[in-house]
């Protein structure tokens, strides 16, 4: 019987079984988060040899803008410097896998900017970065040149106490929402 009493007890069951062994087989976590409410929009166009998250930090900065969320767009100058992952997986310490573009690249960035521990605004941001048919991706941490022009649109939040915090396990500034 399609749409009756049966099928859908059988659905009800399937569900109620289902979410039983979720339960009983796996770790039970809540996710971490905060609200934010969206403030100022600024557009910002940095130019050709400027350091990325420098840039964005001090403009942070100077404007007091605490949190952001950002989107970037344009070029990266041969010799940026991306993190591309741990050189090793889950071995301890971290050490960083870094990559350096061998020419200019195309860049489509997403990001966040919170402040650290002592209150300075830290930008995480994470792009692709292509030329021609190959295409790397990697955190902007360790120094990307902007190669002409690179857009930026950084959306404030606030009304948010989010901070990026020290993690003793991985030795990042985690964010804590």
């Amino acid at each position: 019987m399609i749409g009756g009493k049966a099928a859908t007890g059988k659905i009800k069951g399937k569900v109620l079984h289902s979410i039983v062994n979720i339960i009983l087989t796996r770790e039970v976590r809540i996710v971490k988060y905060s609200q934010a409410q969206q403030g100022r929009v600024f557009v910002i166009r940095l130019e050709d040899g400027d350091i990325l998250h420098e840039e964005i930090e001090k403009f942070a900065a100077e404007q007091g803008i605490r949190a952001a969320a950002l989107l970037a767009v344009g070029g990266a100058d041969q010799g940026s410097v991306l993190v591309v992952g741990p050189a090793e997986g889950r071995v301890k310490p971290i050490v960083p896998l870094e990559h350096i573009l061998d020419d200019v690249h195309e860049v489509a960035g997403v990001g966040t900017l919170f402040p650290d521990d002592t209150g300075k605004p830290v930008l995480h941001m994470h792009g692709a970065f292509g030329r021609s048919e190959a295409t790397v991706t990697g955190c902007v941490r360790s120094g990307v040149r902007v190669w002409h022009v690179l857009e930026v649109i950084l959306f404030e939040l606030t009304d948010t106490g989010a901070t990026r915090k020290p993690d003793e396990a991985t030795g990042f500034k985690l964010l804590q929402p």
